[in-house]
């Protein structure tokens, strides 16, 4: 796909949907943010994990593939570039972690078949942090439903997602990753290092062009 499609992620309340903004503002694209808090297995979910995971990850899997058939169609009609707050492949992250594995195959399987035809982005964003970092986030937010996420299930959901951006990288080497630690940088509040994230970014994406070229 010519048409520059980057997605913004990592583990709850890293920041996604701030830098998804940012780099929607910086460079004028087309914006697509995940569909959260319309979710109602969520709340469920975070108090009995084991009981409302497949109900909550069919809605998540479902929406997005709504939300990505529009982007396939928006970018087929306008060749217009978009930034995404997150990425299919979060899907399986989180199924993975949460679901029995007679539930995961099944999954699995219907992932593989509703993600087969979906654009694919060409360049991700991968944000991680710190625990504390992470957990201070998600209480500042203040969304009651995430008052009953633990630490534990937190430090877990970061380690799943640098496994498998460590998996993605090797079996994705065309698609660049850029890494940002969230812990040392701060683009919501320091204006410089937001300026430093756009440029990588730039940066990426000049060399992107003019591969492409």
């Amino acid at each position: 796909m010519a048409v520059p499609f980057i997605t913004v992620e990592g583990p709850i309340g890293v920041g996604k949907t701030s830098l998804s903004n940012a780099i929607s503002n910086a460079f004028e694209y087309h914006l697509l943010k995940e569909i959260v808090d319309e979710n109602p297995f969520l709340g469920k979910f975070y108090e009995d994990i084991e009981e409302w995971s497949f109900q909550t990850e069919m809605f998540f899997l479902c929406n997005r593939y709504k939300q990505l058939s529009d982007i396939k169609k928006h970018i087929i009609e306008t060749g217009s570039p978009v930034v995404a707050d997150y990425h299919v492949f979060k899907n399986l992250i989180f199924a993975k972690r949460t679901l029995k594995p007679s539930e995961y195959e099944k999954y699995e399987a219907i992932y593989n078949i509703l993600t087969a035809d979906m654009p694919r982005p060409n360049m991700v964003v991968y944000l991680h942090a710190s625990l504390d970092t992470l957990m201070d986030r998600i209480a500042m937010r203040g969304r009651e439903f995430e008052k009953m996420i633990t630490r534990d299930y937190i430090e877990q959901l970061a380690a799943d997602y640098h496994e498998f951006i460590q998996r993605f990288e090797v079996m994705h080497p065309d698609i660049p990753v850029i890494q940002l630690n969230g812990d040392q940088i701060d683009f919501v509040k320091n204006p410089e290092d937001l300026k430093k994230v756009l440029k990588l970014v730039e940066d990426k994406l000049q060399q992107r062009s003019s591969h492409i070229e």
